[in-house]
């Protein structure tokens, strides 16, 4: 007896679990935006002679990015459209050729379908003349070092060890004023009636400059001290109130937070104002809803923050979704958000940056206030390409169920590619309602076409090491398939195994489909695509005549039509009707039939070919096409 114990003991220990997902087509819970499918820096604006090769066009084109965020990170602070120069803050402050302007000519030529992102400068310095630079090829032929951060543009004096120049170099010797005017005049200069002619429908979303919480350390040649918050936001709002007048429809975003600590704090801790504390976000928000209140100008379209994670576990890495949304998820790298509410409470674990977002948006600019979220820089530990193939997309998974509107990850890693083809390529437009019992573990993002006849799913494991077997239920939608192909990211080597449509790391295996519900082994960090075809309806096991019978001389009409039909030559009595499939699956048995003898299809029902089975009351059945538009 004690052996029969032991061994079912060991055999449940190795045993793994069922996760039981469930779909619901006719719950469409979000749009997927499809600038979700995004990516920073797919260009060159700095060489001047650069220009996409081939292999990398085919690449950028068959993944399928949407969105081109352009502008350069810390780059684009001190750029100047005007005469095409930049200040490089991580180069010595060294200016350089840098070209929007080719740039987005390139970007809508080989794009036309694409959206462009890039800045407006709020710092109040650009760029003027690359005569200062420091010589840095003679110094060791431009190779990089510790001190590449020194402020040695304006004529700094070297220090050989640390990142502190012997002697600040002058800002004034490589930089100019640049207000509001100036920062603004580029629309005027791509759009305007003698501008370079870019379409500006394309380039709709503009950044309001990027991270200033930290330029006392990026830009520290222009912020010795930094300055208060107040002061960032009314240079935002000097520029905003420009650009909107300038472009009605632009879509402004801010305040571009570098990091995790930033979210929550302005240099070193909460803002006070009107004798409260507020983290940097809540605040910057109120500001604005203040400012728009009084101006009546909408001045911010899109919240839009920046990610750095350090995390180096792969358990915690593939777990980075929940810090956007997830209410209940302690995140170990919790940090700034310890002073969330005005003072440092350690306890405070939970981020769900995105959720306190959504809820101070609600507060300051009420509920149908029409703001959206982003995400324009991210980057995570490098582990392994799998392990970045399954956050990435759980990130993107968790994007599309939330309705963030913009997601452009700032390093690009082995797996990314792969897995930007495979949502890009098959997600449709409307997601809908999907549950998990280990959401954790296994997610599925659901998604049904237009005409209400496809549903894609894609599946994400995030265990590092156990297949995970799930059962895929799918509720008010009749599968006409008994086999679905499934694509596969899995195994993903440590070199670079996307390059086109045709070229990739993708495999194909089959997945039976039985009475509607697909059972599916999930190999340890996989994500996987499977396309469904049918219609909505409810699916019932019960098999009706699959062909067309009649021994009698009713008929319907008029036949086809858009929903209400009537019978005629009606000679016995009716019990019942029903509606099937082509294949005799019944998809509604609660057809009701008028004293006139008219009935009406329910709008559940997408239009195509069915069958209307009549039982009568002395048992007999007839079985009629019925054709719904």
């Amino acid at each position: 007896m004690k052996k029969i114990l032991f061994l079912l003991v060991l055999f449940s220990k190795f045993t793994i679990a069922q996760v039981n997902v469930s779909v619901f087509a006719k719950s469409k819970i979000a749009k997927v935006s499809p600038y979700i499918f995004g990516r920073n820096n797919s260009f060159s604006s700095t060489n001047p002679n650069s220009t996409l090769s081939s292999e990398d066009f085919i690449r950028i084109k068959d993944a399928g990015v949407q969105f081109f965020r352009e502008s350069g990170g810390n780059n684009s602070t001190k750029y100047n459209w005007r005469k095409k120069l930049s200040s490089h803050p991580d180069w010595y402050n060294n200016v350089y050729v840098n070209d929007w302007d080719k740039t987005a000519k390139s970007l809508q030529e080989n794009f036309p379908n694409a959206q462009g992102m890039w800045s407006f400068q709020l710092i109040g310095k650009a760029a003027k003349t690359s005569t200062a630079n420091f010589n840095d090829y003679v110094y060791n032929k431009s190779q990089w070092w510790e001190g590449v951060n020194q402020n040695l543009a304006g004529n700094g004096e070297l220090n050989l060890t640390g990142n502190k120049a012997k002697k600040e170099g002058d800002a004034n010797l490589y930089l100019e004023d640049w207000p509001a005017d100036s920062t603004v005049g580029i629309l005027k200069h791509w759009f305007g009636q003698n501008g370079i002619g870019l379409d500006k429908e394309k380039v709709q979303y503009w950044s309001m400059d990027n991270e200033p919480e930290i330029w006392n350390g990026t830009h520290d040649d222009v912020v010795n001290n930094q300055f208060t918050a107040e002061e960032l936001i009314q240079s935002y709002i000097k520029v905003a109130k420009k650009a909107k007048a300038a472009y009605p429809a632009i879509k402004l975003c801010g305040p571009v937070t570098a990091n995790e600590w930033q979210w929550y704090n302005w240099s070193n801790g909460p803002i006070e104002y009107n004798g409260k504390k507020y983290p940097w976000i809540e605040y910057f928000l109120l500001r604005i809803a203040e400012e728009e209140s009084k101006s009546g100008v909408r001045l911010l379209d899109v919240i839009d923050i920046h990610f750095y994670p350090n995390n180096k576990n792969p358990q915690e890495i593939v777990q980075l979704h929940r810090v956007f949304f997830d209410q209940n998820y302690a995140y170990s790298g919790a940090n700034g958000v310890k002073n969330v509410n005005g003072s440092w409470d350690n306890s405070q674990n939970k981020e769900f940056i995105f959720g306190r977002i959504n809820g101070w948006l609600n507060k300051y600019f009420g509920e149908n206030h029409g703001r959206t979220l982003g995400l324009t820089e991210l980057g995570f530990d490098k582990t392994n390409p799998n392990v970045t193939a399954v956050t990435y997309a759980s990130i993107m998974g968790e994007f599309m169920r939330n309705n963030v509107e913009i997601f452009t990850p700032w390093s690009w890693e082995i797996g990314m590619w792969e897995t930007l083809h495979l949502f890009s390529k098959n997600t449709f437009k409307d997601l809908v309602k999907t549950e998990s019992a280990d959401e954790s573990i296994v997610s599925v993002y659901s998604t049904i076409n237009e005409k209400n006849d496809q549903i894609n799913l894609i599946l994400v494991n995030r265990s590092l090491t156990s297949i995970q077997k799930t059962n895929v239920k799918i509720n008010d939608f009749i599968i006409d398939q008994s086999v679905a192909n499934r694509i596969i990211l899995k195994n993903i080597p440590n070199s670079e195994t996307f390059f086109s449509e045709s070229k990739n790391a993708k495999t194909v295996s089959k997945v039976n489909v039985i009475n509607n519900e697909l059972y599916i082994d999930l190999e340890p960090l996989s994500v996987s695509s499977i396309t469904l075809s049918g219609i909505l309806g409810t699916y019932m096991q019960k098999v009706l005549a699959a062909e067309p019978t009649s021994s009698s001389k009713i008929s319907v009409y008029p036949n086809p039509s858009s929903n209400s039909f009537i019978l005629k030559n009606i000679e016995t009595e009716i019990s019942h009707l029903y509606l099937s499939n082509l294949g005799g699956l019944l998809i509604n048995d609660q057809i009701s039939l008028s004293p006139d003898f008219r009935f009406s299809i329910p709008p559940s029902v997408s239009s195509g070919v069915y069958l209307l089975n009549i039982e009568y009351t002395n048992k007999d059945k007839t079985t009629l096409k019925l054709i719904i538009n």
